[in-house]
């Protein structure tokens, strides 16, 4: 059951952005007076199709991993002389560049769209207040103190945890200095300093940037209880129900959630003597962790997850936004991440970023599918997060990419003549190589996380 979650939540994500970035090429295709001859959401054998009066056809492809707009196109078969008016080949330069770039725009469109939606229902956060400081850290170099919150990095403002974390996101493999901005609670005096970096986290896999600066943050206490197990897991076999809080394991205290994760991880295939609370009763249950491999060593698992704490009021910071206010607050959001992307990857070619923090479509699956399970808000959030990530990646100048057919475009309207057709085809060829090299790399990437 797990599974098949997993499985039509990846599909209607990835569907979603696929019939957004086509439905742009099409759009303006349309719009340039080129014909239209099939519009496919995925590659490979139709398994849906139908037709409009132009005589366009619509399918749904049994590889739902893509899909693509077919205009008329001298370059691909014959073309009636009465249709060369309609050809793609036959239009203006700019034409051209218009519909191939439309596609990333209908991408970074939708994203402004979602951000709007929830920024307009409301946006909230954790306040990044300093709750422990590591010696020697950057942060300890900086003179930041327990107590006070991080209000800026490198001048731009983090209200909240995760505004802290996608500032410093930016600074990943960066040397020099970060500057902090901080302040005690209650006060208005603002603090600056600047923390000392050395291709700071550079090649690390899934870094931790607010560690990375050697602080951590004042977070509610988790405690152990149990949200809900997971299907035919280790905790379901073993009785836990919802509500239960773990009391101790094989006579040990169990203070909080993370002691109870220390504990299981430790201990993979020996039962475990736990005490639960439920209903005010003390109920024994014994479970047995089962072995799984987290980065070459064995940890135990079991199934569960915790139930969340309640944040005080004092904690979080609440933005209420009219339709205006929202809208350019998604505006800036797009922004920033579409930037962001361009300089990880660029942070990535030059070994400041670790390529193992690449993604293939088992991991966009298992993250669509857990984000789904968190509330529509999280599951539009990474919508959005990965209509900008598919609009920017199109925008590499790389052959068989919209970004390649772009520089090929750009090229032509600058210098009055199209690229020679020999050289169009090697980019292409060389594109393919790259882009299925990039995708089996992503893959295996993927199964080792498995």
């Amino acid at each position: 059951m797990e599974l098949l979650w997993t499985v039509l939540t990846a599909l209607v994500t990835l569907g979603i952005l696929v019939a957004f970035h086509e439905y742009g090429h099409f759009w303006v295709a349309r719009r340039c007076g080129v014909k239209v001859l099939r519009f496919s959401v995925g590659f490979g054998t139709p398994i849906w199709r139908t037709y409009d009066a132009e005589g366009t056809e619509y399918t749904l492809a049994a590889i739902p991993l893509g899909g693509y707009v077919r205009m008329l196109d001298e370059r691909e078969g014959e073309v009636d002389p009465s249709e060369l008016h309609q050809a793609f080949n036959r239009q203006s330069v700019w034409s051209r560049i218009a519909i191939v770039s439309a596609g990333p725009v209908a991408n970074f469109l939708l994203a402004i769209f979602v951000f709007w939606i929830l920024f307009l229902s409301g946006e909230k956060g954790m306040v990044p207040i300093v709750d422990s400081i590591e010696p020697d850290s950057p942060a300890y170099f900086a003179g930041i103190e327990v107590g006070q919150e991080i209000t800026s990095i490198d001048g731009k403002a983090t209200p909240t945890v995760n505004a802290l974390s996608f500032r410093l996101l930016e600074r990943l493999g960066d040397s020099g200095f970060i500057e902090l901005g901080a302040r005690y609670s209650g006060s208005d005096v603002q603090y600056s300093s600047n923390a000392p970096i050395d291709r700071w986290l550079a090649g690390v896999e899934a870094p931790n940037p607010i560690a990375g600066l050697g602080i951590s943050l004042a977070f509610p206490t988790v405690l152990p209880i149990v949200e809900k197990t997971i299907e035919n897991s280790p905790a379901e076999a073993a009785g836990f129900l919802s509500g239960d809080r773990i009391v101790s394991a094989d006579g040990v205290p169990m203070a909080n959630w993370s002691d109870w994760v220390d504990y299981v991880r430790a201990r993979p295939g020996t039962p475990i003597a736990v005490i639960a609370a439920r209903d005010n009763v003390d109920v024994p249950l014994t479970l047995t962790p089962v072995e799984k491999l987290s980065d070459g060593q064995a940890i135990g698992s079991i199934g569960m997850a915790v139930r969340s704490p309640e944040i005080p009021a004092e904690s979080l910071r609440v933005f209420d936004r009219g339709p205006i206010d929202a809208l350019w607050a998604a505006l800036q959001r797009t922004f920033d991440l579409i930037v962001f992307t361009f300089e990880s990857i660029l942070k990535m070619l030059q070994g400041l970023i670790s390529t193992a923090n690449l993604s293939g479509p088992i991991t966009i699956a298992q993250v669509a599918a857990s984000s789904a399970e968190s509330g529509w808000e999280s599951w539009l959030g990474f919508l959005a997060l990965l209509s900008i990530s598919l609009g920017a990646l199109n925008l590499l100048p790389i052959p068989i990419l919209d970004g390649g057919h772009l520089l090929f475009y750009t090229i032509e309207a600058f210098t009055g003549r199209a690229v020679p057709e020999r050289i169009q085809g090697w980019g292409y060829q060389m594109g393919l190589i790259m882009v299925m090299s990039l995708m089996a790399f992503a893959l295996y990437n993927d199964f080792s996380r498995l």
